[in-house]
């Protein structure tokens, strides 16, 4: 079953998370299995690191709003999405229109020509009149202009750069899991991590703070096979069998990370309605029904004639006491 595990460091200005995506990644792809185009490897591989970061992402913040992240540029993968609700329901896609080689390196797959963008995008569910989503952009290439291989680095780039957040990020992914694990040092030290141990210190610690670098200088000795193939206890154990770690309540099943996507009939019928009936009509004229497929799940739509003239009828309010036939 997918889990989330957060921890903090005792006495640190160091918080973690772990994240193992097992039924609800093996789901992902196995709906996109059945998809007339299905997902090379290093798609895969790079759409379960996406899951697996955004719902790291998701769970590090206090957000009311879905979690959008994006990769895009001119590789074979034109774009690459992953979506998280503060459920921890989450959703991933790509577009690729390219050959897509063996190799797993972002550079190749997005950034070829070194023009490629990380977007993370903060959608809240109740917006205010007039508000705009919240949205960060950084560029795929390091400050030396060098492109990043790996998305971890990409985000932990993006951390710095935006939250002037030291941050420390593990991903890996294969068609049976995706998993990340996230070390993050936090502004002032002891807040939350010791009762009786809030004492401030300077919060432009970028790079300095002693915890929180050898911290994550163990976090970064993970492998990418130890983290695809050991369970979360042995993997904290193994890591940080020296530190004071308090571990939180277990996010699994219905509270924890899982698939979902929120297409439906209704919600395609209301984009059809807003192309208009002349253009659905030459569609009709063409084809003989239209299709529409949902890029996440790979839901198909159909609909014939009949379908399309009930969705362009306006409904019409029944005589005063008349009944609706069954």
């Amino acid at each position: 079953m997918s889990e989330l595990h957060k921890f903090i460091f005792e006495g640190e200005p160091v918080r973690g998370m772990l994240v193992r995506l097992t039924d609800s990644w093996q789901d992902v792809l196995a709906r996109r299995a059945t998809a007339d185009d299905p997902y090379a490897a290093p798609v895969r591989n790079l759409l379960g690191e996406m899951a697996a970061a955004a719902v790291l992402m998701q769970a590090n913040i206090k957000f009311n709003g879905a979690l959008n992240l994006q990769i895009y540029g001119e590789g074979p993968v034109k774009l690459a999405v992953a979506e998280v609700q503060p459920t921890l329901a989450f959703r991933v896609t790509a577009k690729v229109v390219g050959a897509v080689g063996s190799d797993d390196d972002l550079a190749s797959l997005v950034n070829a020509h070194g023009q490629g963008r990380c977007a993370i995008t903060l959608d809240p569910k109740e917006r205010m009149p007039g508000q705009q989503p919240y949205q960060g952009v950084v560029s795929l290439n390091g400050d030396a202009q060098e492109p990043l291989g790996a998305l971890s680095q990409v985000i932990e780039h993006y951390m710095l750069q935006s939250e002037q957040l030291d941050t420390r990020l593990i991903l890996a992914a294969d068609d049976q899991l995706a998993a990340g694990l996230l070390i993050q040092r936090v502004p002032t030290a002891g807040v939350a991590n010791l009762p009786g141990s809030a004492t401030a210190r300077n919060e432009d610690e970028i790079g300095i703070n002693e915890s929180y670098n050898r911290i994550a200088h163990l976090a970064a000795t993970l492998t990418r096979s130890e983290l695809l193939t050991l369970d979360a206890d042995t993997v904290l154990r193994r890591l940080f069998w020296e530190e004071r770690l308090v571990r939180f309540e277990l996010r699994s099943g219905i509270s924890g990370p899982r698939f979902f996507c929120s297409c439906s009939r209704e919600r395609v019928g209301t984009m059809l309605k807003g192309l208009g009936r002349a253009e659905i009509d030459s569609i009709l004229e063409e084809q003989g029904k239209v299709e529409i497929g949902c890029e996440f799940c790979g839901a198909k739509y159909r609909y014939d004639p009949v379908d399309v003239g009930e969705l362009f009828t306006p409904a019409r309010d029944q005589p005063p006491g008349s009944q609706a036939l069954n």
